[in-house]
C-alpha cells in the first residue's frame, strides 16, 4: 500500500472517531470538523440513481450536490443542498433523537425529495421559468411565497408527490412537484392522471424537457451555498436554532392547518361551520386516528377539542364538499396528534 493511500485511510479513521462520542460530546463539535463527504457516504448511491433517472429521460443536465444544514436548491444555482445528517448513520440517529424524525432518512422518501429538488435545479439550469409556456401553465415565478396557503385537499389540478399538497404553495413548487412525478421511473403519469386537470401540467413538463433534451444548460455554475465544510457552528448551536424555529412553527401550526382546510369567508348563506363538522365527526375521527397512530384515544380527543375551539375562535367555515373536508380533517388531526404525543425533546446540553 502506498504512503499516500495509508495517509488517506488514517485521515478518514481520525475523522470518524467522533462517531463513537456521546451525544453531549458530539454536539460540542463544529460542522467543519466532521469532515463529511457525500462521495464516501451511502448517500452517493441515491444521487447516482437520480442521475440515472435523468439519463433515462435524455436529460444531459446533472445537478451538483453538496452537504449543508438542510434541503434546498437556491435560486440561480443548478444544484442541490442535502442535510448533513444523511452523510453518516451516527448523525442521523442524533437528528432523530433531537428532532423526532430525519427528513430523507427513508430511502424512498429521499429519492422523492431528490427528484423534487432536481426540478428546481433543472429550472435554474435551463431558465425554464422565463418561458411563456412555463408561465402559462404554472404562473409567474416572481410571486412572493405566501406565509400560509389554503390547500384544496380534493383538487385534481395539482399532482401529489411529497404530500401536504405542497404543489399548491407556489408556482415553482408546482413545477418541481410535477417534474418529480414526470421523472419517476414507472410513474405511468399519462394513465395515473388521465382524468385529472393536472395532466396538462405533466404534458407541459414533457414539452419543456423535449425542448432541452440533449442540450447543455446555459447556467452551469457550481456554486455551493452554505457548504458544511465551511460552517463553523457547533451542532449544539444548530439544534438550538432549529428547535426554536420548530417551537414557533408548532405554536402556529394548528391555526395554519385550519386555515388551509377551512375558510374565514362565509362561502354561502347556509355554510357549515368548521367546528360543527369536527364535532359531528369527533367520535369517528378520534377512533380512527388513535388506531392509526397507536396512541390513547384520550390524547387524540384533547387535540381535537383544541381544534374545535380554534375553529370557533377563528370563525371558520367548510368550503368545497364535505367529503374532502373530512379527509383533510383526518390528515390534519393525525399530524397534530402525532406531534403532541411525542412529548418533550430529550434533555441535551443545547
Amino acid at each position: 500500500m502506498s504512503p499516500t493511500r495509508r495517509s488517506r485511510i488514517a485521515a478518514r479513521a481520525r475523522a470518524r472517531r467522533w462517531a463513537r462520542l456521546s451525544d453531549e460530546q458530539l454536539l460540542a463539535m463544529r460542522f467543519c470538523d466532521l469532515k463529511l463527504s457525500i462521495q464516501r457516504a451511502p448517500l452517493a448511491r441515491h444521487v447516482r440513481r437520480l442521475y440515472a433517472d435523468l439519463e433515462r429521460r435524455g436529460i444531459e443536465f446533472r445537478p451538483h450536490v453538496w452537504l449543508s444544514e438542510e434541503w434546498f436548491s437556491p435560486d440561480g444555482v443548478p444544484g442541490i443542498a442535502m442535510p448533513f445528517y444523511l452523510a453518516h448513520p451516527r448523525l442521523e440517529r442524533l437528528e432523530r433523537r433531537i428532532m423526532r424524525e430525519a427528513e430523507g432518512g427513508d430511502p424512498r422518501l429521499l429519492l422523492r425529495i431528490l427528484r423534487h429538488e432536481a426540478g428546481h435545479a433543472l429550472d435554474n439550469a435551463y431558465r425554464l421559468r422565463r418561458r411563456g409556456r412555463w408561465r402559462q401553465v404554472f404562473g409567474p415565478a416572481s410571486l412572493p411565497y405566501p406565509a400560509r396557503y389554503r390547500a384544496r385537499a380534493g383538487s385534481r389540478r395539482y399532482v401529489h408527490h411529497l404530500g401536504e399538497w405542497y404543489a399548491q404553495a407556489h408556482p415553482t413548487e408546482d413545477f418541481a412537484e410535477t417534474f418529480a412525478v414526470w421523472l419517476a421511473p414507472k410513474s405511468a403519469w399519462r394513465k395515473s392522471y388521465a382524468d385529472w386537470p393536472a395532466l396538462h401540467k405533466l404534458r407541459a413538463v414533457d414539452e419543456l424537457i423535449a425542448s432541452v433534451r440533449g442540450k447543455r444548460p446555459p447556467v452551469r455554475n457550481r456554486l455551493r451555498i452554505e457548504p458544511i465544510e465551511h460552517n463553523t457552528r457547533t451542532l449544539a448551536q444548530h439544534y438550538r436554532r432549529k428547535l426554536a424555529r420548530n417551537r414557533q412553527i408548532r405554536r402556529g401550526l394548528a391555526d395554519e392547518l385550519l386555515r388551509r382546510a377551512f375558510t374565514s369567508e362565509r362561502p354561502r348563506r347556509r355554510a357549515l361551520r368548521a367546528a360543527t363538522l369536527l364535532r359531528a365527526e369527533q367520535r369517528r375521527l378520534g377512533a380512527a386516528v388513535a388506531r392509526a397512530l397507536k396512541i390513547e384515544r384520550y390524547s387524540v380527543e384533547q387535540v381535537l377539542g383544541m381544534l374545535i375551539e380554534r375553529c370557533e375562535r377563528l370563525g371558520l367555515y367548510v368550503h368545497g364538499n364535505r367529503r374532502d373536508a373530512r379527509r383533510y380533517s383526518r390528515w390534519m388531526l393525525e399530524r397534530l396528534a402525532g406531534l403532541y404525543s411525542q412529548g418533550e425533546t430529550p434533555h441535551l446540553p443545547l
